[in-house]
C-alpha cells in the first residue's frame, strides 16, 4: 500500500547549497526564513492560537536526497564516514521516505507565511506539516543516547580577512540580514567531512543569498573567512547547478 503526500509550503532561506548547512537546528541562531504556504493553508484561521507557541515542528522532504533504493544503514559524517548505523538510528536524510524533522523558532506570523529562525533547511524545502512544540511532551526528563553524538560538535575557530569582514558587513546592510553572525556560526560547526584533511592551500565556497563565501583551513583547527563576494557568472556553455552532501 502506498501514500501520497503534498506540500502545504516551501522554505526560502539563505541556503542555496548544502555543504553550509548547520547540521541540526538551533545551532545557528541567526539562520532565518520564511515558510510560504500555499493555499488553502494561508488561510488565517490554519494559523489561528500559533503566535502563542514559540517553537514549532516542521515536517519537510529531503527532496534533494530523494533515492529509489532504501538505505537500511548510513554512514553518518560526525563518524567520520566510515562507521555504519541503522537508518534509524541516525538522522542521515537517507530516510526511508524522505521525512524530516526540526525544531525551529517561530518569531512571527504574518499573512500566509511563518517567519523562523535557528533553521537547518534548504532554500526551496517542500514543507509538509507543522506541529507546535509542547516542552511537557517533547523534551524529556531523563534522554540517554550514548552511541553516536551525545553533544553537540565542538566549535572551530573562525577568523576574517579585513577585507572580507568589510564585505560581509556592507551585505548585510543591503540584505538587512546577519550576514557576519550567519557565516561565523555555520562554519564554526566546520562543514567539510570529519574523514577529509584539508590543504592550508585549498579553497572551499558555498551560496549563501545571493553571495558566494569563500574560506580556506591555514591551520587544522581555524578557518578564515577570505571573500563574501558576488558569484563569478559562470561560461556560457558550462553546465548549471550543483550542490554538497
Amino acid at each position: 500500500m502506498s501514500y501520497s503526500i503534498a506540500p502545504i509550503g516551501f522554505i526560502r532561506c539563505a541556503f542555496k547549497q548544502r555543504l553550509i548547512i548547520p547540521r541540526q537546528p538551533q545551532l545557528a541562531p541567526a539562520a532565518r526564513a520564511v515558510l510560504e504556504l500555499l493555499p488553502p493553508f494561508n488561510a488565517p484561521c490554519a494559523l489561528e492560537g500559533l503566535q502563542k507557541v514559540s517553537h514549532v515542528w516542521l515536517l519537510f522532504l529531503f527532496h534533494q536526497s530523494l533515492k529509489d533504493k532504501t538505505h537500511l544503514r548510513v554512514r553518518p559524517p560526525r563518524l567520520g564516514g566510515q562507521k555504519k548505523i541503522g537508518v534509524f538510528a541516525s538522522r542521515a536524510p537517507q530516510r526511508p521516505n524522505g521525512i524530516g524533522q526540526s525544531l525551529v523558532k517561530l518569531e512571527r506570523i504574518e499573512t500566509g507565511r511563518l517567519y523562523l529562525s535557528a533553521i537547518d533547511l534548504l532554500d526551496g524545502t517542500p514543507v509538509v506539516d507543522i506541529k507546535p512544540y509542547l516542552p511537557w511532551a517533547d523534551c524529556p526528563s531523563e534522554p540517554v543516547y550514548n552511541h553516536l553524538a551525545s553533544s553537540a560538535p565542538k566549535a572551530i575557530a573562525v577568523e576574517w580577512t579585513a577585507a572580507a569582514l568589510a564585505q560581509a558587513k556592507a551585505h548585510a546592510l543591503r540584505l538587512a540580514e546577519p550576514v557576519v553572525e550567519l557565516i561565523e556560526q555555520c562554519l564554526a560547526q566546520d562543514p567539510r567531512p570529519a574523514w577529509q584533511k584539508p590543504l592550508s592551500t585549498q579553497r572551499y565556497g558555498v551560496r549563501l543569498w545571493d553571495l558566494e563565501v569563500r574560506w580556506h583551513y591555514p591551520e587544522a583547527e581555524l578557518i578564515c573567512v577570505l571573500e563574501v563576494v558576488f558569484p563569478t557568472p559562470a561560461p556560457a556553455d558550462a553546465d548549471g547547478g550543483g550542490s554538497h552532501d
